[in-house]
């Protein structure tokens, strides 16, 4: 079937060059400058591009009121509600100009349409426009990346030693996720893949006294509501993507390197549930690179709940030494 399809479609392809071939041949016999556009032509194709402007507005219209309403809900961490800013800020700035753009364009496509009695005016430079066209943009551009820079460096910063913090490092591999806590030493012991034997599939050493008092956690992991979170990632395979869409954070994974972010959640899962309308709300970690044929199934569900049920959560799971 897939040879039949394949073989149709270059015969379409070959019958209709054959056809545009006699229409020439019929053009030049009567005398007709076929690749010369008459003025009825060009309003024609004025008018047929002005009318798609209003067309493709109103589909684009059309795009926002329908999805509109599945997008994400309110960021569940306090930085991304400065990267949901630094979103409505962006399309607040380029809906406008794309619209207005778009029809400036195509209006002068319809006001300007070929005309013999016509000659297009030539000019080679203007210092104002220049002036204009580059000015504004790069204003533009300034405060959007002024803005992100700042939001940037709040959640790559890591968090003071002193300040009260949850410490995890999140292994990657295909196609599964580790959260490792840092014990009551709030350290981490070495990790490293030429470490990995039998049931320690994520190398932590265990001749670092900092390792025997983690907590290594499958499935799931808990955050406490309102404390600051320092993520640490690694992979041990491939190139992988830390993506917690909820908390508008993500960090790519990458072997024999160590990449971070933090961020304080700000909503329980209890919470966002009723936010949402949905019981069946959990937050989720999940891999936004390609990393092979199970890639879609590499998920981990996030609680986020209050300081004492984390403690009780926290406490009830084995340390690396048991």
């Amino acid at each position: 079937m897939t040879i039949i399809v394949v073989v149709a479609i270059i015969l379409l392809v070959i019958t209709g060059s054959q056809l545009l071939k006699i229409a020439e041949l019929r053009s030049q016999s009567r005398g007709e400058l076929i690749y010369e556009v008459s003025e009825k032509e060009g309003k024609q194709q004025a008018l047929m591009l002005f009318i798609g402007f209003f067309v493709f507005m109103g589909f684009f219209a059309w795009q926002m009121y329908f999805w509109y309403g599945l997008r994400l809900p309110v960021s569940a961490s306090e930085h991304g509600d400065a990267i949901d800013f630094l979103s409505n800020l962006t399309f607040l700035i380029i809906t406008p100009v794309f619209i207005i753009t778009h029809g400036i364009l195509l209006w002068f496509c319809y006001k300007y349409a070929y005309s013999s009695g016509r000659k297009a005016v030539f000019f080679s430079h203007s210092n104002k426009l220049e002036l204009i066209w580059t000015t504004v943009p790069s204003i533009a551009l300034t405060v959007l990346i002024l803005i992100g820079l700042n939001t940037w460096n709040n959640t790559m910063d890591p968090v003071p030693a002193e300040t009260e913090h949850v410490l995890i490092e999140v292994t990657s591999q295909q196609f599964t996720w580790t959260a490792r806590y840092a014990g009551a030493d709030k350290k981490l012991g070495r990790s490293h893949v030429t470490l990995i034997e039998g049931v320690n599939a994520t190398g932590v050493d265990k001749e670092d006294e900092n390792s025997n008092d983690d907590k290594l956690v499958k499935g799931e992991f808990h955050l406490p509501v309102g404390v600051p979170v320092q993520f640490v990632f690694r992979s041990i395979d491939v190139i992988h993507s830390a993506y917690m869409p909820h908390f508008r954070a993500q960090m790519n994974c990458v072997p024999g390197l160590k990449t971070q972010f933090n961020f304080v959640p700000k909503i329980t899962t209890e919470e966002m549930k009723k936010i949402t309308n949905n019981e069946d709300f959990n937050y989720i970690l999940l891999c936004n690179k390609i990393c092979g044929a199970a890639h879609y199934n590499m998920q981990m569900d996030i609680i986020v709940e209050s300081q004492e049920d984390y403690d009780t959560w926290l406490a009830e799971q084995n340390t690396f030494a048991e």
